[in-house]
C-alpha cells in the first residue's frame, strides 16, 4: 500500500459537503488569534472544484467592497469547520472563471436549481 494513502486515511472526512461548482456556499472555518480560537464565515459562489482525493479543493469567490474576493479551500482540512450550501446553481462548465471578468450583481449572477 502506497504510504501516503495510508497516512492520510486518518485525515480523510467521513461525510465532506455535497455541492459543486455553481452554488453558494457558507464555509464555517476556523482561525486561530493568539491563544483564541474562533469561527469565521466565508459566503460566495463556488467557481473551481478539484477532486484529488485527500488533497481535494475548492475556490468560493465572493464580491467584498465592490472587490472581488477568491479564496481556497482543502476539502478534508481540519480547518475547515463545516460547508453550508446557502443556493444550488445551474451551470453548464467545470471551472466558472469568466466570472471574474464581469462587474456587477446582475451579470455575475447564476440560475437557482429548482
Amino acid at each position: 500500500m502506497d504510504l501516503a494513502a495510508l497516512l492520510g486515511d486518518d485525515q480523510r472526512k467521513t461525510r465532506p459537503a455535497e455541492f459543486s461548482v455553481g452554488d453558494t456556499v457558507r464555509v464555517h472555518t476556523r482561525v486561530t488569534e493568539g491563544n483564541k480560537e474562533r469561527i469565521q464565515l466565508f459566503e460566495g459562489v463556488v467557481i473551481e472544484r478539484k477532486n484529488g482525493g485527500l488533497s481535494a479543493s475548492f475556490t468560493v469567490r465572493r464580491i467584498a467592497h465592490n472587490v472581488g474576493v477568491e479564496r481556497s479551500f482543502l476539502v478534508h482540512s481540519p480547518r475547515v469547520d463545516k460547508i453550508d450550501v446557502i443556493r444550488r446553481g445551474v451551470v453548464r462548465r467545470a471551472k466558472l472563471f469568466y466570472l471574474q471578468d464581469r462587474v456587477g450583481s446582475k451579470a455575475t449572477r447564476i440560475k437557482e436549481k429548482k
